[in-house]
């Protein structure tokens, strides 16, 4: 199809044309005179122009995406002929499909100027190298954004030397794909270079990002930046951050910060005096700063408890200032160090950290106990009962009843199993959990010593 433009306009050979080839090439009629060298000019008339226009089309570029890709590479639309389909072919060499290839080029035109990019191409045998498909790579792409490979290789191999290699990269790029994009591949590596600067070592950076892999996106990134940038300010000693960064990465990453000269000033108060605050309650930072004045969550000088106790839910999972984080604040009891604390207990007696932070958050009521009761009933179930910890999986309110009641009941189904009088293997919930008289019932008078045996039990222990 031949098509004319003319600055301002766009014509197709017969009217019923002309109101959409701008559209359809992705072009605004208001873009074409800027790259228009003369007034009038038929694509066709332009060779060159037309041929590649041509191979583009044929190739399967979408005529939508053709025009961005003009203005963003216009000298693609200048090679000699062959020279385009050939670096077309070049990226397919790299065992890229066609429709890979497609999506590449329409995003980042500029992979198709000069020689193969070999940034590109390091971190195309990166993502190989951790066993991601490139069309995992093609699935994120985006065309509203812009993408810088040296960056992203640079964020790859820093991310390497802190320890995630293999199983463990393609793990975190699986689950955070955005970091495969300038803006947040640019800056998580100038804050691992700010970290590094600070004086954090490579095996603090690792567990940080270990234990916080959100940090890494790019919203969190630029919460990180600003606390760096606040405490540099306020002239905080770079062992203070380091131990500031290790103990609330969580909470920085869900708090954004006002300048601190909007703080000092506000509480009318110096630089040195500030610093000195948060220096002394290292939380206040969060409090006096924080951009977010929500009502419902305040982590305010007064209740460093409830900022703990933040900290130990957005490790969980919590989304912060959610109404589920309110009802948890409510239902969780305790300082946020004595409910990890209780948390531990659970992950030291053998059951997977992510289990138990699903367990908690369906039964909050689990960490409402102080840790040396938690250990008891913990034992009571592995080393008296015999069973294994993963039990309370399905009966979390085990950790509810008195340490009393579980004892007297593990000690009857004992005796009763050494007997053949009792199933072998039943639940928490229905050795412990239903109510005295059906226990009496169903366990107790199922053996014609029994009664005697339970009142045995109850007064040994009183």
């Amino acid at each position: 199809m031949v098509i004319l433009v003319r600055r301002g306009r766009i014509q197709g050979p017969s009217s019923n044309l002309q109101p959409g080839v701008a559209g359809s090439l992705g072009l605004r009629p208001s873009e074409i005179p800027r790259f228009l060298q003369r007034d009038l000019v038929l694509l066709s008339d332009d060779g060159i122009m037309f041929e590649n226009f041509h191979v583009l089309c044929y190739y399967g570029i979408p005529r939508g995406k053709i025009g961005r890709m003009f203005k963003e590479a216009r000298e693609i639309f200048g090679y000699e002929n062959g020279v385009l389909a050939s670096k077309l072919e070049a990226y397919e060499s790299l065992v890229l499909s066609k429709p890979i290839v497609i999506k590449l080029v329409t995003c980042c035109p500029l992979l198709l100027v000069g020689d193969i990019d070999s940034e590109f191409v390091s971190v195309i045998n990166k993502l190989k190298g951790v066993n991601i498909g490139c069309d995992w790579l093609a699935r994120y792409l985006s065309d509203r954004k812009t993408y810088n490979w040296l960056r992203i290789l640079e964020t790859m191999e820093l991310l390497d030397k802190v320890g995630f290699k293999d199983e463990r990269l393609s793990s975190l790029l699986k689950a955070y794909p955005d970091l495969v994009g300038e803006a947040s591949g640019n800056k998580a590596y100038i804050m691992l270079e700010k970290f590094h600067k600070v004086g954090l070592q490579m095996n603090e950076i690792d567990n940080l990002v270990t234990d916080n892999p959100e940090m890494l996106l790019e919203k969190s990134v630029k919460r990180i930046l600003e606390t760096l940038k606040f405490l540099k300010r306020i002239r905080m000693e770079k062992q203070f951050v380091v131990r500031f960064l290790l103990c609330h990465m969580k909470l920085i990453c869900s708090s954004s910060l006002l300048g601190p000269r909007a703080v000092w000033n506000r509480l009318k108060i110096g630089r040195d005096q500030l610093c000195q605050i948060i220096k002394e309650e290292p939380l206040r930072l969060f409090s006096l700063a924080s951009k977010t004045n929500n009502s419902r969550i305040k982590l305010d000088s007064l209740d460093l408890r409830n900022a703990e106790k933040t900290v130990f839910l957005l490790k969980l999972g919590y989304v912060e200032n959610s109404d589920e984080m309110v009802r948890a604040l409510k239902k969780f009891q305790g300082r946020g160090d004595e409910l990890q604390e209780r948390f531990d207990c659970f992950v030291k007696a053998g059951l997977d950290y992510n289990v138990v932070s699903q367990l908690v958050k369906r039964a909050p009521h689990m960490l409402n106990r102080p840790k040396g009761i938690i250990e008891k009933k913990i034992n009571l179930l592995t080393d008296y009962l015999g069973y294994p910890i993963e039990s309370v999986i399905e009966s979390p309110t085990y950790l509810c009843y008195s340490m009393e009641r579980i004892h007297h009941r593990f000690s009857m189904y004992i005796w009763l199993k050494e007997r053949d009088a009792a199933m072998p293997r039943l639940t928490l919930g229905t050795i412990v959990g239903i109510s005295n008289t059906l226990f009496v019932s169903y366990f107790v008078n199922t053996h014609p010593e029994g009664r005697a045996t339970w009142e045995n039990i109850k007064k040994a222990s009183t």
